[in-house]
């Protein structure tokens, strides 16, 4: 796939998976005999994970650091967990963040039409 198939498919600006590319978030993409970037499957299979990634709060340079490790093969599986292991416990906790959130605008909804009128009748 061209770069922009990939970034239509996926929702992502060109610009944004040539700095993935920069940063080490993908691979080096394979190029044609013309230069253009050609995406493999297994290149868009991490197009996907990083875009998951990052719309979970998970921080570029989190996601590099994974990406270095990965390719230093199986002796750092553990490491690799453990990196996961905290970005589930911080996702998690933001969570429990957003649903207190949400609990107090449900409160806040609940009966405000009635609430309104009497602060406005007050008011008059």
């Amino acid at each position: 796939m061209t770069i922009a198939e990939v970034s239509r498919a996926y929702d992502i600006s060109a610009d944004t998976l040539r700095y993935y590319e920069r940063v080490g978030l993908l691979p080096s993409i394979g190029r044609t005999s013309g230069g253009i970037r050609n995406y493999s499957e297994e290149d868009c299979r991490w197009v996907e994970y990083i875009k998951c990634m990052r719309s979970a709060g998970v921080s570029v340079e989190t996601l590099v650091e994974y990406v270095a490790l990965f390719y230093q093969g199986n002796e750092t599986i553990q490491a690799r967990k453990n990196l996961l292991l905290e970005q589930r416990e911080q996702i998690a906790a933001r969570i429990e963040e957003l649903q207190a959130v949400l609990a107090r605008l449900d409160w806040k909804l609940d009966g405000y039409e009635e609430r309104m009128i009497k602060c406005e009748e007050n008011l008059r």
